[in-house]
């Protein structure tokens, strides 16, 4: 942001702006984002993907991507696809995420992509979906996620 641009204000800002400004870096991301690596965020209303490169760092002590790396790049998707059609000064918080982790991941597995998709939005709740790839786009995990959606 130059001296001239006035500072963003996020609650005046619908959910899809305020993704848009945070991917721009006129608001700050998810910490967590960099915690683990994530990168390639994207999407459009209701729809929104992120990407992360398998490192051993993300292991378990079983040699694959611990579960709650794959689980929170699912949350991700999912939650940021319901956080993209919320209306200016609306907010929302996760119910619930239920994962099923369908392949073993590993660092041999490539660039795994998340991408998530509103299923049902509501006044009150929605429902999102996400799904995990792998390099060669065979799914590897699957997510559902309820949210609760206020003012």
């Amino acid at each position: 942001m130059t001296e001239t641009q006035a500072p963003v204000d996020p609650f005046a800002m619908t959910g899809l702006e305020q993704l848009e400004a945070m991917t721009r870096g006129e608001l700050p991301g998810a910490p967590i984002a960099d915690t683990i690596g994530m990168e390639n965020f994207g999407g459009g209303h209701g729809a929104i993907h992120v990407e992360l490169v398998p490192q051993a760092r993300h292991y378990n002590p079983l040699g694959t991507v611990h579960g709650g790396v794959i689980s929170t790049l699912l949350d991700t998707a999912a939650g940021c696809s319901v956080h993209s059609t919320l209306a200016a000064g609306e907010g929302y918080t996760s119910l619930d995420l239920t994962v099923k982790f369908l392949r073993p991941v590993t660092v041999d597995s490539g660039r795994l992509r998340a991408e998530g998709r509103v299923i049902h939005r509501g006044r009150r709740t929605a429902l999102a979906e996400a799904v995990l790839l792998d390099a060669a786009g065979k799914q590897v995990a699957h997510a559902t996620s309820s949210c609760m959606i206020f003012s």
